[in-house]
């Protein structure tokens, strides 16, 4: 027996079948902004390196900074960028987009996408190894501590004492003590205390951590010549994925 070919009905019966289920679909995944949809918000990073391959996963504590590095993930905006900046036992910074093609020795650190996120500092979020956070310019000329718009680093650090953190606390933290839960974690994972409630954390690698100990363990060129690896440190490509 032939088979009847599908007649006019059918065929539109089948593309209205596709249609609604296609808008059904967007409706359950609404875009909420530009280039970014609802289960975006839900998704981890894999950051590919030449040192190796971090998994990030963004805090629903910072939304502003959380559906930005989305979005520039999704441009593809940190494909083939450096980690320009890198100082062992402190922390490994990316995102300056003239580095994708800087000359060596060439100065980097002062590119972006031309706008800054304003700061979303939260006592929860603390510098220990391993979480993501925004760089950003001075207190001079920065006093309410906005970030920039895409260069971050991420927190290597080194384990403390109760002696080295009383020390932090004293002098650089300006007398402003440091929670003991996050004591303990500074004495075990170890981090950069310093740094708190000055910077917005806005995420952490939860596989991976090996990397950054790799990374920062580059040789660089020290303070001189803005602590960039003399051998190129990429991020090879940044895309999201499901989380597991």
């Amino acid at each position: 027996m032939m088979k009847r070919k599908p007649g006019h009905s059918q065929i539109a019966a089948a593309f209205f079948i596709f249609t609604f289920s296609f808008c059904i679909l967007l409706s359950c995944n609404p875009k909420i902004s530009e280039g970014l949809r609802r289960n975006d918000l839900k998704k981890d990073i894999e950051m590919i390196t030449t040192k190796g391959t971090m998994v990030i996963r963004l805090s629903d504590s910072t939304p502003l900074h959380r559906d930005n590095f989305l979005k520039l993930v999704k441009q593809h905006y940190y494909d083939s960028m450096l980690f320009h900046r890198v100082i062992q036992n402190f922390m490994v910074q990316a995102g300056d987009p003239v580095s994708r093609k800087a000359q060596s020795g060439q100065p980097l650190g002062n590119g972006g996408p031309g706008y800054t996120i304003p700061a979303e500092i939260r006592q929860s979020l603390f510098h220990k190894k391993g979480v993501i956070a925004a760089a950003r310019m001075g207190d001079d000329v920065n006093p309410k501590k906005a970030s920039s718009g895409s260069q971050f680093y991420i927190v290597q650090g080194k384990v403390f004492t109760d002696a080295g953190l009383d020390s932090v606390e004293l002098f650089r933290l300006k007398g402003r003590r440091l929670p003991p839960e996050h004591r303990a974690v500074y004495k075990s994972l170890g981090g950069a205390p310093h740094l708190d409630q000055n910077y917005t954390v806005f995420g952490e690698v939860i596989r991976g951590l090996n990397v950054i100990d790799s990374i920062a363990a580059t040789p660089t060129s020290g303070r001189q010549g803005g602590d960039r690896p003399l051998q190129d440190v990429r991020i090879l490509t940044a895309r999201l994925i499901k989380r597991k």
